[in-house]
């Protein structure tokens, strides 16, 4: 089994990630955890060492929902700076670069929550809607999904400098 592309660098970690922008009637589907039920996430995960980003959102849609799904196109390319919140990571400064791909979804798509978080925490499936009153991430989905663009995008997210601010 490959490992999961997350290296230690310095005192934090360098994260390569994919997620899944799985659309249905106006809402996107987001996983959540009941460890950390203050926010949603894209549903995605990891790439493994050996994998191709495409071959990794595949992986992980039908890993989290049960369905193979075949890609539509790549949406979004993003940055990340954040703190982790898990306990192997609590409090470390990871880099993530995430790619987000739009996913061609079957009309009798009905998804299955079948996965664990690192911490084997088990996952939750929840459709919402951009303009949902929940914190989820990646925050650009709030405005990006309202009205998507025919081109990939790119977002860079530094949660550093919130910090120093704060």
């Amino acid at each position: 089994m490959h490992k999961d592309m997350t290296v230690p660098c310095e005192n934090g970690l360098i994260n390569i990630r994919v997620g899944a922008i799985i659309m249905k009637d106006g809402k996107f589907l987001m996983a959540g955890n009941k460890v950390r039920p203050d926010y949603l996430y894209s549903v995605g995960g990891r790439v493994k060492f050996g994998e191709t980003t495409e071959e990794a959102v595949t992986r992980e849609v039908y890993e989290e929902t049960g369905v193979r799904m075949e890609i539509d196109r790549l949406g979004f390319v993003h940055e990340n700076y954040f703190y982790g919140d898990a306990a192997s990571n609590l409090g470390k400064l990871i880099y993530e670069i995430s790619f987000y791909y739009y996913m061609k979804v079957p009309a009798d798509f009905v998804p299955v929550s079948q996965s664990f978080t690192e911490d084997e925490q088990e996952e939750y499936l929840r459709w919402i809607t951009p303009d949902e009153p929940v914190k989820y991430y990646p925050q650009f989905f709030r405005t990006e999904l309202l009205h998507p663009a025919g081109e990939v995008r790119y977002f860079l997210t530094d949660e550093r400098q919130e910090r120093q601010r704060g």
